[in-house]
């Protein structure tokens, strides 16, 4: 059925469907790198473009080979554990320290609380390039710059805006009035926190970790700054196979991080869906 009222006018109608038709177009033109990418990872040649016999759809044309070359490649798997050995614990730190912050600014009696928030979700504004190499100066000064301790510190700093924008959007709809009747009843802050405000933020806190989660997983610029070969991440060994040895496993890498993106949003997805039932905004 057409979302139109029977008496919209001509105007409104070519409006209703050329907007559909925009958002169509604009959805082809973000969709389309990635699905040329994921039908090519299953190249059974090492080219980065359609086969005669890919076009053809025959079956000795495709291959599971360059997945293959991922699970035993050395320098893979040394880069597949590096980031998940970095990743986990950049996203604690982030869930951490933005779920305080995110509480802490929600508060009404703190003073300057835009001017903050402002400066803690300055990462997600400033150009990377430009934090990696400020990152670069104050890491080198203090001894972190090329340690495992210093690319966690980085990418959670990437990850806590996300966490403190999802946090505080989950925290506009809390009833301040249950931590009140906690407070009334004998319970010190820290029970009142994870019995009663962390049930209710609980979606927004793990669809910040989600998305500290991606940001630190699949970012390469500040690992370059900030790493060293010990720290190599899947993102690193991708640039690594674009610039120097043109390797086709790439589109099998990159064909996994967007089956693992997919995952991860269609997660936060449901989980703000769930946040709004919670707090009455949506029907169940």
């Amino acid at each position: 059925m057409s979302g139109l009222p029977p008496y919209a006018s001509t105007g409104q109608r070519i409006w209703y469907y050329a907007f559909r038709v925009i958002c169509g177009l604009i959805f082809f033109f973000l969709i389309a790198p990635i699905l040329t990418i994921i039908p090519l990872s299953f190249n059974a040649e090492d080219f980065f473009t359609f086969t005669p016999g890919m076009l053809a759809f025959e079956a000795d044309a495709y291959s599971l080979k360059h997945y293959q070359d991922f699970l035993t490649s050395p320098d893979w798997q040394a880069a597949l554990r590096n980031s998940l050995s970095i990743a986990p614990v950049a996203t604690l730190l982030s869930v951490s320290f933005g779920t305080l912050a995110a509480i802490g600014l929600s508060q009404d009696h703190v003073p300057f609380r835009r001017a903050i928030m402002a400066i803690l979700i300055s990462p997600m504004i400033v150009p990377l390039i430009i934090s990696a190499a400020g990152m670069y100066f104050f890491y080198s000064r203090i001894g972190l710059q090329g340690t495992y301790v210093g690319v966690v510190l980085a990418h959670a700093a990437l990850g806590i805006p996300f966490v403190i924008i999802t946090v505080t959007a989950t925290l506009v709809g809390f009833d301040r009035s249950l931590t009140r009747a906690s407070a009334s009843m004998g319970a010190n802050p820290v029970t009142t926190f994870f019995k009663v405000q962390m049930p209710l933020i609980l979606p927004g806190v793990i669809s910040g970790g989600l998305f500290a989660f991606i940001t630190s997983f699949d970012e390469v610029v500040v690992v370059l700054f900030v790493g060293s070969a010990a720290q190599k991440t899947l993102p690193w060994q991708m640039f690594i196979g674009l610039r120097e040895q043109i390797s086709p496993t790439i589109l099998a890498v990159a064909t996994i991080l967007v089956a693992i993106s997919v995952v991860l949003l269609t997660v936060v997805e449901l989980l703000r869906r769930r946040s709004e039932r919670l707090r009455g905004m949506s029907p169940g």
